[in-house]
């Protein structure tokens, strides 16, 4: 069986690499050490368009679907993973309004959310609501033509800079789960910003705990089916994203590690040519391609309609793991200067290690994956 990418994809591939070499990289070390928010890069993606990528043309996206997205995704995370997940989380709020929200939402909100004149941040996640979403505690209450919201939201990556936040609320008793969750788009005015948390990475972007505090949120803002929220998020497409990042990372990891080991020299020879650290470099390598197949094949399939539970959750389990591998083993291989911020070593490892929770953390992936293989299975 071939995978091959077609010439638009790989046009689209070369297009975000040559722009995050030049614009992101040589910005990447001070944007993370000031923890400045990327606010020049982000006007130059929306002048190419990428920050619609997946959005339909008639709104001034690029129509373009998951491939399209992981590729993109992936060299964006090679220079700097904020600014990926910055772009994936936004996309994913687009991608449900434009999937589950009426036409007027759609004709009025994603013409800019295309263009990043309007951008989306997810409330989700809470603090007794990490892996099981179906305990949260934020509800929304029908009074009516308005919802009044009361909770929080304790990770909303990119609140800062947002316009709206998806926000997910309890509107149905608990017998009902999971068909009593429903989603708003809040504007980001209405929620309290109550800890903006400091963390080992990420840091132009920041992921604050946000309030809601009898929010008077009118009817029009209720996205897709009163109660069908939360199950509707199980056919989204663009949580390709999270593995996509981890392949990036993994790659910016290897490409350094080859760079400073054929130039490094020690006992009269370049490292590279030790035995025992081609070997290594070589498991770097496979690994990075090992993710990069498992995402392709993840996003493959979510673009011809398959379902893809299984597929997505190996992917994300495999490349998020293989970022933090990468990334460690890079540091291991520079030595003493790796371990400081001359290089992006140190960097890497931060960020990497984010993923394998972000997205619902690894070990409820591997639930996940194992239920998915024993089912088919039983098939």
């Amino acid at each position: 069986m071939r995978f091959d990418l077609t010439k638009d994809q790989r046009a689209l591939r070369d297009e975000v690499r040559k722009f995050t070499k030049e614009e992101i990289e040589p910005e990447a070390k001070y944007l993370d050490r000031e923890e400045e928010y990327p606010s020049a890069i982000f006007d130059e993606l929306s002048e190419r368009r990428l920050t619609g990528v997946t959005l339909p043309e008639e709104y001034g996206g690029r129509g373009e679907g998951p491939v399209e997205l992981a590729l993109m995704t992936e060299e964006l995370s090679a220079g700097l993973m904020s600014v990926a997940s910055t772009i994936g989380l936004h996309l994913g709020v687009a991608e449900v309004v434009e999937r589950f929200g009426t036409e007027l939402q759609r004709e009025e909100l994603l013409p800019e959310m295309a263009s990043f004149d309007t951008v989306g941040a997810l409330g989700l996640s809470e603090a007794n609501a990490g892996s099981n979403k179906l305990e949260m505690e934020t509800t929304a209450e029908r009074d009516g033509d308005e919802w009044i919201l009361n909770g929080h939201k304790q990770w909303v990556t990119n609140f800062l800079d947002a316009d709206y936040v998806l926000t997910y609320a309890k509107t149905g008793p608990k017998e009902d789960a999971p068909h009593n969750i429903s989603a708003f788009l809040v504007p980001t005015d209405d929620f309290n910003v109550e800890t903006v948390w400091e963390t080992l990475g990420a840091n132009s972007v920041k992921s604050p705990r946000v309030t809601l505090s009898n929010v008077h949120v009118s009817d029009d803002r209720l996205i897709g089916e009163e109660g069908e929220g939360y199950v509707q998020r199980g056919g989204l497409q663009t949580g390709v994203n999270v593995p996509a990042r981890g392949v990036g990372i993994a790659r910016a990891a290897l490409e350094d590690t080859v760079a400073y080991t054929s130039s490094r020299e020690q006992y009269g020879q370049h490292i590279s040519d030790f035995q025992g650290i081609g070997w290594e470099v070589g498991k770097m390598a496979e690994r990075v391609d090992t993710a990069r197949l498992l995402t392709l094949r993840a996003a493959d399939r979510a673009d011809r309609g398959h379902d893809v539970t299984r597929e997505f959750s190996m992917a994300k389990i495999n490349a998020t793991q293989a970022a933090v591998d990468n990334a460690s083993e890079a540091m291991q291989l520079h030595g003493g200067i790796g371990y400081t911020t001359e290089h992006d070593i140190e960097r890497y490892l931060r960020d990497a290690k984010l993923l394998t929770i972000a997205g619902g953390p690894n070990e409820g992936h591997k639930n996940t994956l194992a239920e998915a293989v024993f089912e088919q299975h039983d098939d």
